[in-house]
C-alpha cells in the first residue's frame, strides 16, 4: 500500500505545484485579451471618430481663393440655362406621347411641387453655408465626413452624367436636322458591337464638352457672360414657341375620343391617375439643375441673400415654361402623334409654319448649349470643393493664379464627361442620373432638420429619465434645444425614413385595389404622420438666416418622402451601376481620404489652442488661431504666432 501511497503524494504534489502556474497563465491570458479588446475599442472608436468628424467653419467669405463676380442676374441665369434644355425640348413632348397625354401640364406641376420642396431646401442651407460644394458642403457641416463623400461623390456621378445626356441629346437635335447623315456615316464606319456601350462613338458630343470645358477653365465670369447670351435666347425661343403655337392651338385636342390602339381612352387624361404620377416621376428629372446655383457659394456676391432668390426666381420661370410649352404641344398636335425625339419640329410641320420651326430648331440648339454649359459648371466646383479638403486628390484644389478656377479639375471632369458621352446612348446615361440627384435632395432634407432642432450652445445636462422623455414627446416642456430634443428629433427623423421605405415597398407588394393593401399604407401613412407632428412639438433653433423653409418638419419630411418614392421606381441594373460606382467612389476615401483629410489638421489646431488657452490663462498672451485660418495659410505655417520657448505646447493626435 505505501507504494500506492508514494504515487498518491506525488500526484498530488505536481498538481498542486501546476495548479498556480495554470492560475498565472489565465491571468496573463486574460490581460493580454483585455488589451486587445481595449485596443480594437480605440481603433473602432478612432474610425468612428473619423467617419463622422465635420468641417469646422472655419474659411472666412473674404478669404476666399475663387472670384467674387456673380450677381443675381447671374446667378437666376444659371439655374434656368441649366435646366431649360432637354426638358423643354425633349421631355415635354416624350412624355405627352405616350405616358400622360395632354395631363403632361398636371405632371409638370407635380414635379415643380416636389422640386421646390428640395429648392427650399437648398435656399436655407445656402443661407448657413455659403461655400462651393452643394450638398457635399452641407452634409460636411451638418453630418460627417462619410456621409459628406458619398453625396459629393453622388453629385459627381450626376453631373458627369448630366453633361453627357445634354451633350448627346444636342447632337441627336442636329443629326436630326441633317436627316441623320452623322449617325448612319459613323455606324456603317465605326460601329461599336457591346451591349453596354452606344452603337456608334459620338465624336461631336466629345468635341462639344472639351469646348466648354476649356471655356469653363478661363473664367467664370466670361463663362458666365456667354451663358447669359444663350440663356436669353433659349427664353426668346420658348416665347416664340408660346405665340405661334398659340396661335394655332385647339382645345378640341384636349377632348378626343377616336384615338388609335395604344393610345389610351382619348380626353385630357388618357392614361389615368396612374399616368400623370409617372409622367410626374419623369418630369421632376426635367426640374434637375437649379442645384448648381448652390455651388457658387464662394463665387457669388452676397451669397446669403442672392443664391436663395436665385433658386426661387429660377424656379418659378422653369415651371411656367414647362407648363406653358407643354399646354401649347398638345393643343397644336394630338398627343399620340408626338415626335418623343423632336416634338417641335413635328408640331410645326403640322401646321405648315415652316419658317417657325428653323427658327425655334435653331434656338433650341442654342438652348441646349446652355444646358451643357449649365450642367457642366458645378463639376468641376465640387471636385474642388473635395480636393480642398483632402477626401479626393489635393491636385484638384489647385487654383489657377491668372483664371481663378480650378483649372486642374476642370479638366478632368471635361475629359470625364466628353468619353462617358462619347461612348454610352441617351437612354443609358438617364437611367444613371437620377438615382444621384434624389439621394442628394434627401440628405439636404435631413440636413434642414437636424440643424433646425440644435443649436450650437444648447444645454447638454438634461434628464433622460423614461417620465422626461414621453413628457417631451407629447408636449413640449423646453423653450429652446437641448441634447435631449435634439436626440428625440434625430432618432424621430431616422424612423420616419424608415417607415417611408416600408411604405414604398408595400406600394410595390400589396395590390392597391385590395383591402390589405388599402389599410397597411393607411397605417404606415398615420404613423409616417404622427412622427411629423412629434418632431414638430420639439424647440426649434434661435438662430437668424436670411432665408428659413417654411412649415418645418412637414415640408423637409414630405420632401424625403418623395425622394424615397421615385428612388424607388428605378429599375434594378440602375442600382447595381449605382451601387458599382459607389464602391469605385470608397476605395478612393478609405485608401487616401480618410487618411489625407485637412480636418485632422483642423482638430489638431482647435485641441492645441484650447490646451495652451487652459494653460496660459493665468498669463493670456496674444496669439491667432489656426482653426480658423484658411488651408493655405495652415500648410504654410502663417497661420500662429510663435508662443515662448518657455510654454510647453501640446499636440493633438488622430490617426488611424
Amino acid at each position: 500500500m505505501r507504494p500506492k501511497s508514494r504515487q498518491t503524494n506525488q500526484w498530488h504534489e505536481r498538481n498542486t505545484t501546476v495548479r498556480p502556474i495554470k492560475k498565472n497563465q489565465r491571468s496573463e491570458v486574460c490581460g493580454i485579451l483585455v488589451i486587445h479588446i481595449q485596443n480594437i475599442i480605440k481603433i473602432m472608436s478612432r474610425f468612428w471618430n473619423a467617419l463622422t468628424r465635420r468641417k469646422t467653419d472655419d474659411v472666412h467669405e473674404a478669404e476666399s481663393k475663387l472670384a467674387r463676380v456673380l450677381n443675381l442676374f447671374d446667378l437666376t441665369a444659371l439655374g434656368v440655362g441649366s435646366t431649360l434644355g432637354l426638358g423643354v425640348y425633349v421631355l415635354a413632348g416624350q412624355v405627352a406621347y405616350n405616358i400622360a397625354g395632354p395631363a403632361v401640364t398636371i405632371s409638370f406641376l407635380i414635379a415643380a411641387i416636389a422640386s421646390a420642396f428640395a429648392g427650399i431646401c437648398y435656399a436655407e442651407f445656402a443661407a448657413r453655408v455659403p461655400k462651393a460644394g452643394s450638398a457635399y458642403v452641407y452634409s460636411y457641416v451638418t453630418i460627417g465626413e462619410f456621409v459628406a463623400f458619398t453625396i459629393g461623390w453622388n453629385l459627381i456621378l450626376e453631373y458627369v452624367i448630366g453633361t453627357a445626356s445634354v451633350a448627346r441629346g444636342l447632337s441627336g437635335y442636329f443629326d436630326s436636322l441633317i436627316d441623320n447623315g452623322m449617325s448612319k456615316a459613323l455606324n456603317e464606319s465605326m460601329p461599336i458591337k457591346v451591349s453596354f456601350l452606344g452603337d456608334y462613338p459620338d465624336f461631336l458630343s466629345f468635341g462639344m464638352i472639351l469646348l466648354l470645358a476649356g471655356l469653363l477653365a478661363f473664367g467664370a465670369k466670361e463663362s458666365s457672360f456667354l451663358n447669359n447670351i444663350f440663356t436669353s435666347v433659349n427664353l426668346v425661343t420658348i416665347g416664340i414657341v408660346l405665340v405661334a403655337g398659340g396661335m394655332n392651338a385647339s382645345v378640341e385636342n384636349w377632348r378626343l375620343t377616336d384615338v388609335p390602339e395604344g393610345a389610351g381612352v382619348g380626353g385630357f387624361m388618357p392614361f389615368g391617375i396612374a399616368g400623370v404620377m409617372a409622367g410626374a416621376a419623369k418630369c421632376f428629372f426635367g426640374f434637375v439643375g437649379f442645384d448648381c446655383i448652390a455651388t457658387t457659394g464662394e463665387e457669388a456676391i452676397n451669397p446669403k441673400r442672392n443664391i436663395p432668390l436665385a433658386i426661387v426666381i429660377s424656379l418659378i420661370i422653369i415651371f411656367l415654361a414647362y407648363f406653358g410649352v407643354s399646354t401649347v404641344l398638345t393643343m397644336m398636335l394630338p398627343y399620340y402623334l408626338q415626335d418623343p425625339d423632336a416634338p417641335f419640329p413635328k408640331a410645326f410641320d403640322a401646321v405648315e409654319w415652316y419658317t417657325i420651326k428653323w427658327i425655334v430648331t435653331i434656338g433650341a440648339v442654342f438652348a441646349l448649349c446652355t444646358s451643357l454649359l449649365g450642367a457642366m459648371f458645378p463639376l468641376p466646383r465640387i471636385l474642388y470643393a473635395m480636393g480642398n479638403d483632402g477626401i479626393l486628390f489635393k491636385r484638384l484644389s489647385k487654383v489657377h493664379p491668372y483664371t481663378q478656377t480650378p483649372l486642374i479639375a476642370t479638366i478632368v471632369s471635361g475629359i470625364f464627361a466628353a468619353i462617358m458621352a462619347m461612348l454610352f446612348n441617351l437612354d443609358q446615361l438617364v437611367d444613371m442620373m437620377s438615382i444621384g440627384t434624389l439621394l442628394a435632395y434627401t440628405i439636404v432634407a435631413i440636413c434642414v432638420l437636424v440643424l433646425r432642432y440644435q443649436d450650437d450652445k444648447m444645454t447638454k445636462v438634461v434628464s433622460v429619465r423614461a417620465p422626461n422623455v414621453f413628457r417631451q414627446l407629447l408636449c413640449n416642456s423646453y423653450r429652446e434645444p437641448n441634447t435631449l430634443t435634439s436626440a428625440i428629433t434625430k432618432i424621430g427623423i431616422v424612423v420616419f425614413a424608415i417607415f417611408a421605405i416600408i411604405w414604398c415597398v408595400f406600394m410595390k407588394v400589396f395590390d392597391m385595389g385590395a383591402t390589405g393593401g388599402i389599410v397597411a399604407l393607411s397605417l404606415v401613412g398615420l404613423l409616417l404622420i404622427v412622427i411629423c407632428v412629434v418632431i414638430g412639438l420639439q424647440p426649434v433653433s434661435t438662430i437668424e438666416l436670411t432665408f428659413k423653409v417654411p412649415l418645418v418638419p412637414f415640408v423637409p419630411c414630405l420632401s424625403v418622402f418623395v425622394n424615397l418614392y421615385l428612388m424607388f421606381q428605378l429599375d434594378l441594373f440602375t442600382w447595381i451601376r449605382f451601387l458599382i460606382w459607389i464602391a469605385i467612389g470608397y476605395c478612393i476615401y478609405f485608401s487616401y481620404g480618410i487618411r489625407n483629410s485637412t480636418q485632422i489638421q483642423r482638430n489638431r489646431n482647435h485641441a492645441e489652442v484650447a490646451a495652451n488657452a487652459m494653460q496660459n490663462s493665468d498669463c493670456p498672451q496674444q496669439h491667432e488661431n489656426r482653426a480658423f485660418e484658411p488651408d493655405w495659410k495652415v500648410e504654410n505655417g502663417n497661420g500662429v504666432k510663435a508662443l515662448p520657448a518657455a510654454t510647453p505646447t501640446y499636440e493633438y493626435s488622430e490617426k488611424l
